[in-house]
């Protein structure tokens, strides 16, 4: 049977897999990408290697997360992980946003269109789940044994976009991407990346590729920085003045990074004098890209690997595998509008996909088992 996984890596990274394969303690850092539902099928895998294969004792391994990745990385430090990240999988799938009460009287009458919950709605439905989920453990996030939390957000520095307002946000988000559309360095002039990074153990990369700054990611602005890591903006509100952080608006990390294309082979730069400290990027994604911002998406000459990833293990579902998944593609932000009211079928239809997942994690487990050699594909260059 073909192989649900592929793998892909950078050039330094391809030659460690091939002279002595992959083992927990090789693993310098794992990202979660932003992308909404589509890390959904990234479930199993995470739950195998956050709940088993490296739990064990080593050094620090980082956990960095936007938006749904950082929900993935906040559930993976706090008690039995693998229990942890089905429960969110299980929240996250099960959340619905349509006021029941409209949608029972829209099914009453005929034809009638079912109002779109606004996105103070949304924010208070996710403000709920996320406090079920994680609001009572929120200090675990910062003792974990070995994990060490990075949440990422973007923080608005320009005036238009210090504050939350309807027209102002529009207007600076419309300034933003024209900055974007120039050079990604210039949309630091409106949005800046705000890292809530675990004091315990400093970020292990060079962070100076974008405007931004690290705070310390603290137990009275970890569930903060973690909300704010999943505000999309006018899906969802923007949340203000975190504590420990600079004052103003901050949104979903994705916008700044949406797949955490950062400068991980600096890290093969400062060796500390061991050599076999860990230095890969393990990076358990969606699709074999790594894209920097969420408005990069249609810009495609910004998607090819670039030498900042040469330590990096690219793990992806295979094209083929995605196609025989429900409706041929991963479950996303559009399944929502596809079903309209029928929470139901799409409920089904998402854990279809993330039964089908498991396949993923059982890949991985049996590359990894004996222990050999691991020939990966090279990540798509510029």
């Amino acid at each position: 049977m073909t192989r649900a996984l592929r793998i892909h890596a950078g050039p330094a990274a391809r030659a460690r897999l091939r002279d002595r394969g992959l083992r927990p303690g090789d693993v310098l850092a794992v990202p979660g990408a932003a992308g909404g539902p589509k890390g959904l099928v990234l479930n199993a895998l995470d739950r195998f290697l956050f709940g088993h294969w490296l739990a064990g004792e080593g050094a620090p391994v980082h956990l960095l997360g936007a938006s749904i990745g950082a929900w993935r990385m906040a559930s993976a430090c706090v008690g039995d992980a693998d229990a942890t990240l089905a429960e969110m999988a299980r929240h996250y799938i099960e959340e619905s946003y349509l006021d029941a009460d409209a949608v029972a009287r829209a099914r009453q009458q005929t034809g009638r269109r079912v109002p779109q919950p606004g996105a103070a709605a949304v924010s208070r439905a996710l403000r709920a789940r996320l406090s079920t989920h994680l609001g009572a453990r929120i200090g675990e996030l910062l003792q974990h044994p070995r994990f060490r939390l990075h949440l990422f957000t973007s923080h608005g520095v320009h005036p238009l976009l210090r504050r939350e307002g309807r027209l102002r946000t529009l207007a600076g988000y419309a300034a933003a991407y024209a900055a974007n559309l120039r050079c990604r360095a210039a949309m630091g002039n409106w949005l800046e990346r705000v890292v809530f990074s675990d004091p315990r153990t400093a970020l292990p990369f060079d962070a100076s590729d974008y405007a931004g700054r690290v705070c310390a990611l603290r137990t009275d602005n970890a569930f903060e920085a973690l909300v704010a890591s999943c505000s999309i903006p006018f899906w969802l509100e923007a949340v203000h003045d975190i504590p420990g952080a600079p004052p103003g608006a901050y949104w979903d990390g994705g916008i700044t990074d949406y797949h955490l294309h950062l400068d991980y082979a600096s890290a093969l730069r400062h060796r500390d004098g061991a050599d076999d400290a860990p230095r890969l990027v393990l990076y358990p994604h969606f699709q074999p890209t790594v894209v920097p911002g969420w408005l990069d998406k249609r810009l495609s000459h910004r998607h090819g690997a670039t030498a900042r990833l040469d330590n990096v293990v690219l793990l992806v579902p295979d094209a083929d595998w995605i196609a025989r998944l429900p409706n041929g593609k991963l479950p996303d932000r559009r399944d929502f509008k596809a079903y309209g009211v029928d929470h139901g079928a799409r409920a089904l239809v998402w854990r279809r996909a993330l039964a089908e997942s498991q396949r993923l994690a059982d890949d991985f487990a049996q590359i990894v088992s004996s222990g050999g050699a691991i020939e990966a594909e090279p990540l798509a260059r510029r």
